[in-house]
């Protein structure tokens, strides 16, 4: 049960219109000397931070617009193995002077890859911001990408993979993407396959690199004990033979002609023989810049998004029939996915799959009651709030606001954009979602002929 991405401005805010580069936009003030400043640098590279006082620490993210949904077939899986190398080392670093660096202050230094974009992060006290600029700039600016660095470090990702594999949980969520969205690049892992893995090159990753890290895709965001001018100085000097031109930032990735109205295909398995079967039943939804995610946010939550939601109560607390139920709603640019996960014993899960599809139904017919709006509001407006209380969440918020959505909601925008939430909103979003054709994906004892029968 995962909370909607719901912070950024998207549809309805209106484009902002272009600021000069090099001039700081005051994005927001709070009465306790919060503050969120936002610079474009020459040649595209956008910087913004959030000063947070009160904390003695800071994170720093170097975001690229890059993910697999940017890749081909024949380099899936590129963008995070790249994320893995470059941790190997720069043209004047070793992976363990990085490693060294980092652990002699204390800090934390990492990353993750998502179907739209790729993260360098470090957590730092705030005193330690330099250097952690420093290192990351390196990273995502001077990465060697050695064949002798890229055959070590495929067999790391090989273990990615076959750990998934290991974990139906796990795997069952790639499964239902695929099954969702075909073989398109959504549909397609992170991690890539087996097959593709195996098949990268060192001049394929290091093309994938040279072509796709360049300052125009490039944000760097940080939260905590931050000068915004300090950071503007700091990333300056590391990225000053990078800055230059007129060149502005790469446009916003909108997916304007990339919604997906159906399925790919009805059921997709992956035949195991595991002690619980796990299912994921969903349909296609509205992408991330759709005004309706407010509303689908609330479906979601009293859907499937708690403990006091519909499935729970239904399915495990008055039927005891699973562990673990719950919905999710993701959003993608132009298109989204809506999903109900459920993992129980194989004798159960025909009446699991049965009260699941039920209560969607009558939700789409339905609607829900003004009592539960209300519910899920508060429970969405208190996990917005409380997912933000650390430096590394609202550096996060400041990168996703910036290359998803291409412009930065206060929280108390977001939060009154909630409470406009009304039944009839919520009411025609579950109409909409649950009254199209849904898929399944299934991992567990089963063989393909069974799944007509689920």
């Amino acid at each position: 049960m995962n909370t909607p991405d719901i912070t950024g401005a998207g549809a309805g805010a209106g484009a902002p219109a272009p600021v000069p580069v090099g001039v700081t936009q005051l994005l927001d003030l709070d009465e306790v000397g919060g503050r969120v400043e936002r610079t474009e640098l020459p040649g595209g590279l956008r910087v913004l931070t959030e000063t947070m006082p009160g904390v003695l620490s800071a994170t720093l993210g170097i975001w690229v617009g890059v993910g697999s949904r940017d890749e081909p077939p024949a380099v899936a899986g590129s963008s995070h193995f790249l994320e893995h190398l470059l941790f190997k080392g720069t043209a004047t670093r070793s992976a363990l002077e990085i490693a060294t660096a980092m652990d002699a202050v204390g800090g934390e230094m990492n990353a993750f890859t998502a179907k739209e974009h790729t993260c360098y992060y470090a957590n730092v006290l705030a005193s330690d911001l330099p250097l952690a600029v420093t290192l990351l700039s390196d990273l995502v600016t001077e990465a060697r990408n050695t064949a002798e660095d890229l055959e070590s470090e495929r067999t790391v990702v090989l273990e990615e993979i076959a750990m998934r594999d290991d974990e139906p949980s796990d795997a069952v969520h790639d499964l239902f993407s695929e099954t969702l969205f075909g073989d398109t690049p959504l549909g397609r892992s992170v991690l890539g396959t087996v097959e593709s893995i195996e098949g990268l090159s060192r001049d394929d990753v290091d093309g994938w690199y040279r072509s796709r890290y360049a300052v125009p895709s490039v944000v760097v965001t940080a939260a905590g004990r931050v000068d915004h001018q300090q950071v503007l100085d700091l990333v300056t000097a590391a990225f000053a033979d990078r800055l230059g031109g007129d060149t502005r930032p790469a446009p916003l990735r909108t997916g304007e002609h990339e919604a997906v109205h159906k399925p790919a295909r009805a059921a997709g398995l992956i035949a195991r023989k595991t002690e619980q079967t796990h299912l994921l039943l969903g349909t296609p939804a509205m992408g991330r810049l759709d005004a309706r995610r407010y509303a689908g946010a609330v479906l979601d939550a009293a859907v499937g998004g708690g403990m006091s939601s519909r499935l729970f109560q239904e399915i495990r607390e008055k039927r005891g029939l699973v562990y673990s139920v719950g919905s999710a709603l993701s959003h993608y640019a132009g298109v989204g996915a809506f999903s109900v996960y459920a993992g129980c014993a194989k004798k159960r899960v025909p009446e699991v799959l049965r009260l699941v599809r039920e209560e969607l139904d009558r939700v789409a017919a339905e609607g829900i009651t003004a009592e539960e709006v209300a519910r899920s509001r508060g429970q969405l407006k208190g996990g917005v709030v409380l997912g933000l209380e650390d430096t590394g969440s609202r550096m996060s918020r400041l990168g996703k606001s910036e290359l998803s959505y291409g412009e930065y909601l206060p929280v108390r925008e977001v939060l009154a954009r909630l409470d406009a939430v009304d039944e009839a909103q919520v009411r025609e979003v579950a109409a909409e979602l649950f009254g199209q054709d849904s898929c399944l994906a299934v991992v567990g004892p089963y063989r393909e002929s069974d799944l007509d029968r689920l």
